[in-house]
C-alpha cells in the first residue's frame, strides 16, 4: 500500500505559527515566459518519472534533497511502473512567490501561505506549505492518461537561474475504476439515504483522489469537507483516533477498539475496501492475531452492516505501539 508510505518532501516540516501570506500567481495571471518554463519543467520531470530515470531527476533537484535521493528513488520507481505508455498533459500551474519569506528566529524555515484566487472570484485554491525556504515556486499538476490515470506533482524552486524540483507528489486519480467526483456524488446519494458510515467513508475516498497533496486547498474541497462532517454517524461526532476509538462489541462481548477508520483500493478489486486500524495490547501467535483481525472485521460489520454493501472488503491492520502492525484483509461474503 504504497500511497500510505509515499515521503513528502517540503523541508523542515517544523510547525512553528505560518508566516504572512505570500504572492501567488495563477496560470492566467502570469507571464507567458514564467508559465512555459514552469509547464517545460514539470513535463520534462513527469518524463523522467515514467521512464524511472532516476539519476536524471536527481540531478534536476534542489541540493538538500538531491544530496539524499534513495527515498525519492523508491517512489518515483513505484510510480513508473504505473505510467507506462501514458500520455503526458500539464493540468494545472501556479507561481508561488515566497521571497519574502524570514527565518525564525531559530534559523528555522517558517511556514508559508499563499492564497490564490481563481479567475478573480470568490473560488480559492490555497497553498500551507509547513517550513519553506525564502525562494520563487511553482506547484505544477501534471497528468498521465495510461490505463490507470495518475497525477504527478510537483513542488519547483528557481535555483541559480533553473527551475529545480523540491517537492514531489504522486497519486491515482482512480479507485477500484472511479474518480473523485463520481465518489463524491456517490456519497452525497448515500448521505440522503441515511447510509451515514458509507457516506462519511465515500467522502475521504473523494478527498484522496482530489486534494493534490497534504498542504493544498480549496474552496471545493472545503465543501466537500462540510458535507462529510454533516453526514457523519454520530458515534464519530469526535472523529475516531487513539485518544477517541471507535468501541465495537463482538457477539462473545469482546470489546474492540478501533483507533481510526479509512479507504484502500491496494487490491484492484471492484470495490474500494473498508481499512480499519485496531488498537491492540500486545503481539500474539499469528494464528491467533488473524483470528482476533478476522472477528474484529465482522464486530465492525455486525454493529454497522451497511458496509457490506458499499465496499469490496476490510483491511484489519491491528496496532501494538512499538511494533509493526499486523494486517489481514478479508472480503464481505468471507467475513461472518
Amino acid at each position: 500500500m504504497m500511497r500510505f508510505k509515499i515521503a513528502l518532501l517540503v523541508a523542515g516540516m517544523l510547525l512553528s505559527g505560518l508566516a504572512s501570506a505570500e504572492v501567488c500567481t495563477t496560470q492566467s495571471q502570469m507571464t507567458p515566459a514564467d508559465r512555459d518554463a514552469l509547464a517545460t519543467t514539470a513535463r520534462s520531470l513527469a518524463t523522467e518519472v515514467q521512464a524511472d530515470n532516476v539519476k536524471g531527476l536527481q540531478s534536476a533537484t534542489v541540493a538538500e534533497y538531491a544530496k539524499d535521493f534513495s527515498g525519492i528513488g523508491d517512489v518515483v520507481s513505484a510510480t513508473a511502473a504505473k505510467l507506462k505508455g501514458g500520455a503526458i498533459e500539464v493540468e494545472q500551474v501556479y507561481l508561488l512567490d515566497g521571497t519574502q519569506l524570514k527565518k525564525n528566529a531559530d534559523g528555522s524555515a517558517p511556514d508559508a501561505q499563499f492564497f490564490c484566487s481563481l479567475n478573480k472570484s470568490v473560488t480559492e485554491v490555497d497553498f500551507l506549505i509547513p517550513g519553506l525556504l525564502p525562494g520563487r515556486y511553482g506547484f505544477v499538476m501534471v497528468n498521465v492518461e495510461s490505463s490507470s490515470p495518475w497525477q504527478l506533482s510537483f513542488l519547483l524552486r528557481q535555483d541559480q537561474g533553473r527551475w529545480a524540483m523540491a517537492g514531489f507528489y504522486p497519486k491515482a486519480l482512480t479507485a477500484a475504476g472511479h474518480d473523485g467526483l463520481w465518489y463524491w456524488t456517490q456519497a452525497r446519494a448515500m448521505a440522503t439515504r441515511k447510509e451515514h458510515w458509507n457516506a462519511w467513508l465515500y467522502y475521504q475516498q473523494a478527498q484522496a483522489l482530489l486534494q493534490p497533496t497534504g498542504f493544498v486547498q480549496s474552496s471545493h474541497l472545503e465543501k466537500l469537507k462540510s458535507e462529510q462532517a454533516a453526514a457523519a454517524p454520530p458515534a464519530l461526532s469526535d472523529g475516531v483516533s487513539p485518544t477517541a476509538p471507535l468501541i465495537v462489541k463482538g457477539a462473545d462481548g469482546t470489546e474492540y477498539r478501533f483507533i481510526g477508520l479509512g479507504v484502500d483500493d491496494s487490491l484492484g478489486a471492484p470495490k474500494i475496501d473498508v481499512l480499519a486500524h485496531l488498537q491492540v495490547d500486545a503481539a500474539t501467535d499469528p494464528a491467533v492475531a488473524k483470528k482476533r483481525n478476522a472477528d474484529a472485521a465482522s464486530a465492525l460489520l455486525a454493529a454497522y452492516p451497511e458496509l457490506r454493501k458499499a465496499f469490496h472488503g476490510v483491511w484489519i491492520f491491528a496496532e501494538t505501539t512499538g511494533q509493526n502492525p499486523y494486517a489481514t484483509e478479508e472480503s464481505m461474503g468471507e467475513i461472518h
